[in-house]
Order: C-alpha cells, then structure tokens, then sequence
C-alpha cells in the first residue's frame, strides 16, 4: 500500500523529507502541510549507513546530487563520498565530504585562458582555486549503542559556503511496542509543501510512537520547542509557516488504519529455484485493493515564543504568532486504491503498479473552505495550505530486471476545479535499482522538476 501512515507523521516535527541539501540526506517536513508524497520521504537508513551498505555490494565510490545553491555559481552538481569509518560492536563513526565540481572548472578555465603566459605563477593561481573552501563540505557522524534498547547519535557537519555549523543530537530508545525518540539540532532545516526550505536555529523534539499494531491503530504523543526566527533558504520573500514560528508546543494524536483486498496472489515460490524469488519481497503479491486510515490530532502552543523575540522583530512576531490557535483539534485522513500486476520475478513485464490516494490533511480547514465558498472574503481559509483535498498518484513499470521506473505526482483538487492548467504541485520521477540479495533494498535515483534537486540513496524496507 501507498504509505498511509504519512497523515499521522506528518502532523509532527520529525518526518524526514529526502534532501541533498545536508549531508544526512533529509530535511524535515513541515507540519499542518499537505502530506508529502510518498517518493519524497527520506529513506530509514543514515547516509553513513548507505555507504557502507552499498560499499559491500557495489562499487559506487561517490553518491552524486542535484540542488540549488547560494551562491548559484557553485553550480547545482555535488558528490559525496566516506572518507573516513571507524567501528566497533557499539560505537561507529564515519565523516563523509562532499565537493562541487562546477566552480573549480569554471575558474580554472578563467585562470588559463586570461593568462598571457603559462608559467609558474600561473600553476600557482590555479592551484588556489583546488583549495577554494567553498567548494568542499564535511559531515561527521557517530553512534554509540547502550544495549539493549538505546543509541545516541551525534552529527555536525560544516558547509565552505556558510559561516555556521549544523549540529545534531538524537537519542533513541526501544521499548516493548513504542519508540521513543529525543532529536535537537541547532539549526534544524525544514522543507514545506511548495519546495522551500527554512532554516530553523534551534529545534527541540521528544517523541513517543505507538508501533502498528494488527488492529491498525496508531498513536503518537510528542513536545516539540522552536527557537528563533526562521529563515529562508535560496530565498527572500515570503512568512515562515506558523509552526516554525518560536513556541513550545504538546500534540497527541492517533490513526487507524484498515485493508480490503478484492482479489491477491500469494503463490508460493519455489525455494530451489532462485529466478522464482522476487527481486523484492514487498513488490512479490499481485493484488487489488482498497485501504483506508483516519485519525485525529489535539496540539497545544504552552509558550508562543513572544518574549524572547528580538527588538526589531517582535512587533512583526507576535501578528503572526497571534495567528496561531494555542489549541487546536482536528481530523485527518486518506483512502488508497492498488493495483499491482505481477510478481517482479521475471526479466520484463512483470511489475506494473498504480495508487491513487486522497488526502484530507485537515478536515476543518477542508469544511470552513465548503461552508465560505459562497462568501466573497476567503483569504483566512485559502492561505491554509490545508485547505484543499489532495489526490496522489503513483506509478510503477518495470523496466528490465530489477530496474524500475516510478513517478509520484500530488494534484490539489481545488486547482484542478477551477481549471488553472495542469494542476501538479509536485511531481518525483526516479529509477530504482533492486538488490535481491536485501530482500527489499534499493538504489533509488530521483529528481524532483519543482525543487529542482536530485540524489542518489539507499533505501530499505520501504514502498
């Protein structure tokens, strides 16, 4: 099934957003936004990890990326590689570089052509440019493991370019049926539902999840504290989500979730004939069906963050925090259509998969939109990204072999009303490369035309 367990996470701090833009490899989802789609949630494993993994099987020295920058003559094409790995049975660390190409080449190729004579000198000159630190960027990372249920992770990673560090700590702790997890990072980065990113300067969170349990019921308690003033990223108009602002803010909320399958294969393979095996265990059972999932939130805002807002922009600060319900209730939900035609086994044509799902990410803000359209003033409701039902749509054609083409693509129903065009707010096209050996591991190249940002990545496990 399409992920219908994004509506419930979503509505936190913590769902991590597929990004080059750091060297984790995610940012972090905007809460109160439409739900991602699904090709655009960041993969389980860390970027360390990912190397590691892909260094056993494949021969992959360097990850490349696509992504905006500033200053744009950086040039949008990075690589990142691990350069350094050091492990024991409960501790690892790993630093992992990235470098730029596109600058280097551009100024070196200055550098000669303006040069009346290619001497010494001249090899001088261009020798500085190869030790230009904008070009170049770093992220270290460590894992210590507390047996039997706890890790605690460091992260720092520094950018040529920017004057200031990302540092990162998360503590993660596994009891019996929940995970409880503790995150801060000063800054944090953010991505919302139009492909812009803010940058946070300080975000606390303390997480508690429920895992799914046979029923289908999920929940979720969760603090969550942010510190400062948001700011954009390649970017200088525009008001910070509400749920950026500075404030300290509780939320709990549940979901439960229910499959109807009209017809499924589950043929059983033959475990003397490798070719039978499918080349990945989450792709291997023909089927139809319907799913569905909805749930409820309850946030509180216990501090707004006005008092320690800065002289010049306290007065700007508190309208907008003003905007913001100190409590708030509300209902979300999704219903997912699948079709899958065959068991991804054979070398052709044996995987073509589609999903349809409709998103209501705010039922209020969904029935304040249908009881004022007939009235003239309806700016409050419009500006709720919210506000509009989404349908998402994902497609899946094998290729050849365990190569396989996808694409998600988000459609707010209110745009596609009125007729503006081809209403696509975001679109992710990718290849995916399927390790059999994983049973469900993947190397996954996308690009996203919107953000106009790519990478290649690992992912386990995942739809």
């Amino acid at each position: 099934m399409a992920r219908l367990k994004t509506g419930i996470d979503s509505a936190f701090w913590d769902l991590n957003v597929a990004s080059p833009q750091c060297h984790d490899g995610w940012a972090k989802a905007v809460p109160g936004g439409p739900f991602p789609v699904d090709g655009s949630v960041g993969s389980r494993l860390l970027r360390p990890q990912q190397f590691s993994f892909l260094g056993n099987g494949i021969t992959l020295p360097a990850m490349p990326s696509l992504s905006l920058t500033s200053p744009k003559d950086l040039g949008s094409l990075a690589f990142q590689s691990l350069l350094l790995k050091l492990a024991s049975p409960r501790w690892w660390l790993a630093m992992t570089g990235q470098f730029r190409p596109r600058k280097l080449i551009t100024d070196v190729k200055n550098e000669i052509s303006n040069a009346e004579d290619f001497d010494l000198s001249t090899v001088k000159d261009v020798a500085k440019h190869f030790i230009n630190k904008s070009l170049f960027s770093f992220g270290l990372t460590s894992q210590f493991a507390f047996p039997p249920s706890t890790s605690v992770l460091f992260a720092i990673e520094g950018h040529g370019e920017k004057e200031r560090l990302r540092r990162k700590v998360m503590v993660f702790h596994k009891l019996p049926d929940h995970d409880l997890t503790f995150e801060a990072a000063w800054p944090q980065l953010f991505i919302d539902h139009k492909g812009k990113y803010w940058d946070v300067p300080e975000s606390l969170s303390v997480d508690l999840s429920s895992l799914v349990s046979e029923s289908g019921l999920r929940y979720r308690f969760g603090i969550h504290k942010n510190g400062g003033i948001p700011k954009a990223m390649h970017a200088t108009d525009g008001n910070p989500p509400l749920s950026l602002l500075p404030g300290l803010c509780a939320k709990a909320a549940f979901s439960y979730e229910k499959t109807k399958y009209f017809w499924r294969d589950k043929g059983d393979v033959e475990k003397d004939n490798e070719e039978a095996f499918p080349y990945d265990e989450r792709l291997k059972e023909p089927h139809a069906a319907v799913s569905g999932m909805f749930g409820s939130s309850f946030a509180s805002w216990v501090w707004n963050g006005r008092s320690f807002s800065s002289i010049n922009s306290r007065e700007d600060l508190e309208v907008s925090t003003s905007k913001r319900s100190r409590i708030n209730a509300d209902l979300f939900g999704s219903v997912c259509y699948t079709f899958q035609h065959g068991k991804f086994t054979k070398q052709f044509g044996d995987l073509t998969r589609v999903d349809a799902r409709l998103d209501i990410s705010s039922a209020s803000a969904f029935a304040k939109k249908i009881l004022n359209c007939s009235r003239s003033s309806t700016a409050d409701v419009s500006e709720q990204p919210s506000a509009s039902p989404r349908l998402n749509l994902i497609f899946q054609q094998q290729v050849a072999g365990p190569v396989v083409f996808r694409a998600d693509s988000r459609i707010s129903l209110e745009s596609f009303a009125r007729k503006n065009g081809l209403p696509v707010e975001d679109f992710i096209c990718s290849l995916s490369y399927s390790l059999k050996s994983l049973q469900s591991g993947k190397v996954v190249a996308w690009y996203s035309p919107k953000r106009q940002e790519g990478m290649v990545e690992l992912r386990m496990y995942e739809f």
